[in-house]
């Protein structure tokens, strides 16, 4: 009879969490789910931040410098797969010198209204690209990149331009997007890449000069996800794309496949660009 009774019993809570589950439709639940992804994937970033802090301290408390971003290396690392299987590598592919890679963004008008922008992102880059824009912008119609990544904030703001312009984004074959490089690529109206083109993404953060704990970096990295996650859907592009660079230590890669670019919505067409 008790357990009678304890079946009754469990069955209107059944039926409560059933009715309650009903109130979301699947498109709430799998928000909540990315939420949840992204969420945990920021913690495994503090633990690392902290892991770093503790071995060996980001700051030097004696520094007067301004703040700086920690450049991915050159060729990065290839981030392994699941299970530790062997990453997408097409670092074969990039035809530019690691040493031309390394500075300061330049910009180039070539024929039919391709802008080659090539080199490292650096704090600056933004007004030069508006500079460009602002004198010889209604002669371009795809910015070509060609980057390590750099700065935030430079990528985003090239990005809202080109987006503001109506300009389009590509990786031609031969060229290396990495970093916050594919920030850029996302301000496109339209966007293509290479089918021998390397997009790759990581965590990037920046040291300052002053000194704060494994807490303060958890709140850092915290925020930049979360930023960079806005960006992101500002631009239509999945922000689910940015796990990739969550899972991805600095000093390695992930390499995203054209079948991850194309679901990411981080290209906007299936056809290949020509080389530079």
């Amino acid at each position: 009879m008790s357990e009678n009774r304890m079946a009754l019993g469990a069955h209107p809570r059944r039926n409560l969490l059933m009715r309650y589950a009903a109130r979301f439709d699947d498109g709430e639940m799998a928000r909540w789910a990315f939420r949840g992804l992204l969420v945990g994937a920021v913690f495994v970033i503090g633990l690392d931040l902290k892991e770093l802090y503790d071995t060996r301290p980001m700051l030097d408390p004696q520094s007067t410098g301004t703040t700086v971003h920690v450049e991915p290396a050159l060729p990065p690392v290839v981030q392994p797969g699941p299970g530790g299987a062997p990453g997408l590598d097409p670092r074969e592919n990039v035809t530019l010198d690691n040493d031309a890679l390394r500075r300061p963004m330049q910009f180039d008008l070539r024929p039919g209204g391709v802008l080659a922008a090539e080199g490292s992102i650096d704090v600056g880059a933004a007004q030069r690209f508006a500079a460009e824009m602002e004198e010889r912008g209604e002669y371009v119609r795809v910015l070509s990149l060609n980057s390590p990544g750099g700065s935030l904030e430079d990528a985003m703001a090239m990005a809202r331009l080109a987006r503001e312009r109506g300009v389009g984004t590509q990786v031609a074959d031969g060229a290396l997007c990495a970093s916050s490089c594919p920030l850029v690529l996302a301000g496109g109206v339209g966007r293509e890449v290479g089918p021998k083109a390397a997009v790759g993404l990581h965590q990037f953060y920046a040291m300052s000069d002053t000194v704060t704990g494994p807490a303060q970096a958890m709140s850092d990295a915290q925020a930049t996800a979360a930023r960079i996650s806005r960006y992101l859907a500002e631009m239509d592009v999945d922000p689910a794309l940015w796990l990739h660079a969550l899972d991805t230590p600095p000093q390695a890669l992930y390499y995203l496949s054209r079948e991850e670019m194309a679901r990411y919505r981080l290209v906007t067409t299936g056809s290949s660009v020509a080389s530079r």
